[in-house]
């Protein structure tokens, strides 16, 4: 079943009626999500540097641009 979309679930609106976080607080949520980002995109980047070239011809990469997307900083998108 899924729901129409103007109307809203009942998890959002239980997320929209709550008061705010306070700045520490979205400042430390803020700083997880960067953090998990990055580690997914490291593992992400890892991974890809160890496929074998008949998985990258199904993704629709060259070894070069695996090779070049694997070597580039975990921070840069």
């Amino acid at each position: 079943m899924t729901q129409n979309a103007t109307t809203p679930s009942p998890d959002m609106l239980y997320l929209s009626s709550r008061p705010a976080l306070p700045v520490l607080a979205e400042v430390a949520v803020s700083f997880a999500v960067l953090v998990t980002k990055w580690t997914v995109r490291q593992r992400t980047r890892q991974a890809l540097r160890q496929l074998p070239p008949e998985l990258l011809k199904d993704v629709g990469l060259t070894r070069e641009e695996a090779r070049h997307q694997g070597t580039l900083p975990f921070w840069r998108p």
